[in-house]
């Protein structure tokens, strides 16, 4: 065992965060720590890395063990360059380089009685050096710089020179370059592109030592744990698996509680109605039985009600208005800043329904896309066409339309005076403003805080064209849940950039990856992007595209013509336009199975009335006909319920 924690509690102006949380961590163990936003994660980090101390309980570590730990805004030496600051992790080693070096200078020229002193301090050193892996310290440096997003350009920039996410990147590396026994990482992906999450998945999934991760990215988490910790209501429970199983499990426990609770209300319900009912005879032996029903009753352990949560909500967007089929064309789009081009050509449509993620790596253009199509930024050259009736709602943390004097409340309400308080406020609660948040100033709140209360108000809005630029940033895992539904169930169409693997698989209808300056289309979510990435990137060579039907196409390739020439993405597209044609077979046999069963109930109506009538009911012959189709009419209606739930699910 690499740490037992035991009855860890800790209060904070009188609140409970922590009530006698107990687990343990093994040797090499991956493990999450999930809960709602304040609940305790990061204080619980913080005491674990001794930051901050408990009110009751203990931690305990193996002997010899040591803890790395990244809170979310853990500052770095701003006077260093990258590459010096990430050296200083390793330093010892690169002067037991050096002192190498000047023992093999200094050994050339030794008597013979120096050498043998020499040459015995050489071997040792040398060996520690090789046992540290010392040879491969630079190259390790080196490809961690690289992991993390930063070009080999970057290794000579001043840290002062960096932005937040950058510093917290840099301050990433030289906690994973230390190698302690538990890596306990508070948000790690939150600065981090889609690439550089990659990197940091096979990292820690090869780590010889434990992880502690506390994250909202499920993907992120389903790839690497093993071990889920949840804290609710202040007490900590373990569940066993990656995230997925823990919540698969949660929602069966939630549920049983909840089963248990009920059952133990409509008893306690039943005893009451009981009691009162022989306290209204008003006899002495009703009376002691009610009396003796009560003191029952009292002694009952009562189940607690399980907490309520807001995943049952629902947001429902709704457009004003329909949009035409062609909702957005874009004509050779091409743009740079200070002479470096961001992408060029880029041609693609988009359609009404569609749900459309775009992605790729920090810093090539994703956004300034999204900034062009919403005229907040002018291209360089090529243009776009909105399609007919198209209303555009767009939502980026940079750009919000707040007024810095309303309240939360007031904001909504006075958008949306149709909405009734209780609406009102399940929508805040939907993005994280519990009780008296709602009656916060807008002038009061945080960045990320003013972000979710924008993203709340156009979730609100008619348009029926969404324009998102990481909409799950600052939002707990119920919270994306919600807005994941939501734009499932949108009847609008949408364009987003994310680097949230998880809402990009549940949300997605198509991937346009931004890559080397154009944009590459697939089909279907992310984990079919990932199928298909590596075989395309393979077989495009340089590429340009063009629009057609599909949206996106492929033109002035590298790839050979002919029968083996054919793109990957052309195959993509045929398999796409097989799957819509099942589909409409389907819905077709659908919409025949649905009358076919019209048509039999009300047949069945009219023999149910031929049956009532008196003249039939004296004949028997005609009774029995009408009887027997009766009976043939519900064995084929049973089949064809049978088929109509097949091709709906």
């Amino acid at each position: 065992m690499l740490l037992q924690a035991s009855g860890i509690s800790k209060s904070f102006d009188g609140t409970d965060i922590l009530s006698d949380c107990s687990f343990h961590i093994e040797e090499n163990e991956k493990c999450a720590l999930v809960g709602s936003n304040g609940t305790g994660k990061s204080t619980l980090l913080k005491i674990i890395a001794g930051r901050i101390s408990a009110d009751s309980g203990s931690v305990s570590l193996k002997n010899g063990a040591d803890i790395g730990y990244l809170a979310q805004q853990d500052a770095v030496d701003t006077a260093n360059t990258i590459i010096e600051e990430l050296t200083l992790v390793k330093q010892s080693l690169i002067d037991e380089e050096a002192a190498i070096r000047q023992l093999e200078i200094d050994m050339k020229d030794a008597s013979a009685s120096e050498l043998d002193g020499m040459m015995d301090k050489y071997v040792r050193l040398t060996h520690h050096f090789e046992m540290n892996n010392g040879f491969s310290v630079r190259s390790e440096i080196n490809g961690m710089i690289r992991g993390l997003g930063f070009s080999d350009e970057d290794k000579d920039r001043s840290i002062s020179t960096l932005s937040g996410g950058q510093k917290t990147r840099v301050a990433l590396a030289k906690l994973l370059l230390k190698k302690p026994s538990l890596i306990m990482l508070d948000e790690p992906t939150n600065h981090l592109d889609l690439r550089s999450i990659e990197w940091l998945e096979g990292f820690l999934q090869g780590y010889r030592g434990a992880v502690l991760i506390v994250a909202h990215d499920r993907y992120f988490l389903d790839r690497i744990v093993t071990k889920v910790f949840e804290i609710e209501d202040g007490r900590l429970s373990v569940f066993t698996g990656d995230y997925s199983t823990y919540a698969r499990k949660k929602k069966e426990l939630r549920d049983t509680q909840m089963k248990a609770y009920l059952n133990q209300q409509a008893e306690i319900a039943h005893q009451e109605q009981v009691i009162d009912k022989l306290k209204s005879f008003n006899r002495e032996k009703s009376i002691k039985r009610a009396e003796s029903r009560e003191k029952m009753l009292d002694k009952i352990e009562r189940i607690n009600k399980p907490a309520d949560i807001d995943d049952e909500m629902k947001l429902k967007i709704t457009p004003s208005i329909i949009s035409g089929r062609d909702v957005l064309s874009v004509f050779e789009l091409s743009k740079g800043y200070d002479g470096i081009r961001l992408f060029e050509n880029v041609s693609f449509d988009i359609r009404r329904g569609e749900r459309v993620a775009v992605i790729g790596d920090n810093g090539t253009g994703k956004t300034t896309l999204l900034k062009i199509i919403t005229g907040l930024t002018a291209a360089d050259s090529g243009s776009f066409r909105l399609g007919v009736n198209v209303k555009i709602g767009y939502y980026d943390q940079e750009h919000q339309v707040l007024h810095p004097d309303k309240t939360l409340f007031q904001e909504i309400s006075d958008d949306f005076p149709e909405m009734d308080n209780t609406r009102i406020r399940n929508t805040l609660a939907a993005f994280l403003f519990y009780g008296d948040d709602v009656f916060k100033q807008v002038s009061a709140l945080s960045g990320g805080e003013r972000g979710r209360l924008s993203l709340a108000r156009l979730m609100l809005g008619n348009a029926n064209f969404l324009i998102l630029d990481e909409p799950t940033n600052h939002l707990d895992i119920t919270s994306k849940e919600i807005l994941e539904n939501a734009l499932i169930e949108y009847e609008g169409t949408v364009l987003y950039v994310s680097h949230d693997r998880y809402f990009i698989n549940r949300t997605a209808t198509r991937i346009l990856a931004l890559e080397g300056g154009t944009f590459t289309g697939y089909p279907g979510n992310y984990d079919y992007y990932i199928e298909k990435r590596d075989v395309v990137g393979a077989a495009k060579g340089s590429v340009t595209f063009s629009a057609d039907e599909t949206g996106i196409s492929k033109s002035s390739s590298n790839t050979p013509s002919g029968e083996n020439g054919i793109s990957e993405n052309k195959l993509s597209w045929q398999e796409q336009k097989a799957l819509e044609a099942e589909k409409r077979k389907k819905q077709n046999r659908l919409k025949k199975v649905e009358e076919e069963i019209e048509a039999l109930e009300s047949r069945k109506d009219e023999i149910n009335d031929e049956m009532s009538d008196p003249t039939v009911a004296t004949d028997v012959e005609k009774l029995t006909a009408l009887s027997d189709e009766h009976s043939r009419l519900e064995a084929k209606l049973n089949e064809l319920y049978e088929e109509w739930e097949m091709l709906q699910d």
